[in-house]
């Protein structure tokens, strides 16, 4: 019986083992199907996935294509590299002011001139900078103005105002062709007045704002000292007509944060014994809400004949911040000799070869940030001069309006 059970054990193993065996190798047959079936998988979205980046490329390559070519400088290893060149149109600017007023002169010693009334526009500009380079940037302005001497009938007529180019690195600033002058450029800035009137130097014509030659200016590490020179052509805005030339320097100091001094002088080549001599000293103080400034200035001019002309004027002014958008401005100028050709200043036509002074009252409302009305007073006292009596007292009203763009 055990013999029996032996022999039948050992057929049922011999006769079980193949299906046993065909059932172990089943999972092994479905895994590899499945990581057959994951790998293809796999493949299909490596070459979809390089497809993608194909085109990605190729799109990259479109969009540069359409975008402003700009010139990549080459630099050396290890450096780092250049930027792009900026579009003309984002290196240039465009700026300029206008301003003109509704006059009346309500008393003037010229019966000519007394009672007239009007409006004009007493000057624009319109400028164009440049950034050529890094360092390097260009000026064009144009302005235009009315004749003001209360008898011409002429047009608004555009010139030239400036045209250089300039070099600035660290504080240092060289300009080269028709530029401002150191005459009075500081003394301006610091009056911030110029709708109302000209500072003392350019109203009584000791000497022009612009000139055409090659000028340098700039300021030490801490600002406290600046400087400006300047050789010119002696001829302003206009072009050359003699051998002669004009060489102008001033130098400031800042002891302190709300003092500056200045000082300035000039000496210009003229032709036939008409040499002219200029100096001038100034000192600006500027306050939370105010700022005021003190200056004096003296000229020698020559003469081909009779005695030479000498003329000094004084000047002080005041700028009150009453309110957030107004400004109370006084201003007095004493002038200790008469000028020959006082008659021939614009919008205030001043008897000639008379002592006089100016006194300046205005309001300036600031009806936007670029825009302002400003009502003002100018009154002209004169004085005897050298026996000759004084005549009657200039009184002019303005309500001028200024905006820039």
């Amino acid at each position: 019986m055990t013999r029996s059970w032996t022999v039948f054990a050992a057929c049922f193993v011999a006769l079980a083992w193949p299906a046993f065996a065909v059932a172990q190798a089943a999972p092994d047959e479905a895994i590899r199907a499945e990581l057959q079936n994951l790998a293809d998988r796999l493949g299909k979205l490596e070459a979809e996935n390089e497809a993608l980046k194909k085109r990605n490329d190729a799109l990259e390559r479109r969009v540069s294509e359409l975008e402003p070519r700009t010139a990549v400088a080459a630099v050396p290893a290890g450096a780092a590299p250049a930027s792009a060149e900026k579009p003309w149109y984002e290196k240039v600017r465009v700026s300029g002011y206008v301003f003109g007023d509704a006059y009346a002169v309500l008393d003037h010693h010229d019966p000519v001139v007394d009672d007239q009334y009007g409006f004009w526009i007493r000057r624009g500009y319109l400028t164009i900078d440049s950034q050529i380079a890094d360092e390097w940037s260009a000026r064009l302005r144009f302005e235009v103005n009315s004749p003001g001497d209360f008898t011409t009938n002429g047009k608004l007529n555009p010139f030239v105002k400036d045209a250089y180019v300039a070099w600035k690195r660290g504080g240092q600033e060289l300009d080269l062709g028709l530029a401002s002058t150191p005459t009075f450029e500081y003394v301006e800035g610091f009056w911030g007045q110029r709708p109302i009137e000209k500072t003392p130097l350019d109203l009584y014509r000791y000497g022009g704002s612009r000139d055409t030659g090659i000028a340098y200016k700039g300021k030490n590490d801490d600002g406290r000292v600046f400087y400006h020179v300047m050789l010119g052509n002696g001829s302003s805005d206009g072009s050359e007509t003699n051998k002669g030339k004009k060489v102008m320097g001033a130098l400031g100091f800042r002891p302190t944060d709300a003092l500056v001094l200045q000082l300035y002088a000039d000496f210009e080549d003229r032709p036939d014994h008409t040499d002219r001599t200029t100096w001038q000293a100034f000192a600006g103080w500027t306050g939370a809400r105010s700022r005021y400034g003190l200056q004096y200035a003296a000229q020698r001019r020559q003469a081909t004949q009779g005695p030479d002309e000498d003329v000094a004027v004084a000047s002080v002014f005041g700028i009150w911040k009453l309110t957030e958008q107004g400004q109370l401005i006084v201003r007095y100028d004493r002038n200790f000799d008469g000028y020959a050709d006082a008659s021939n200043i614009p919008y205030l036509s001043i008897a000639d070869n008379l002592k006089f002074d100016l006194a300046i009252l205005a309001w300036a409302q600031h009806l936007q940030r670029k825009i302002s009305l400003i009502p003002n007073l100018e009154y002209v006292r004169y004085r005897d001069t050298n026996g000759q009596p004084a005549p009657g007292d200039d009184l002019y009203g303005r309500l001028t309006l200024y905006f820039e763009f």
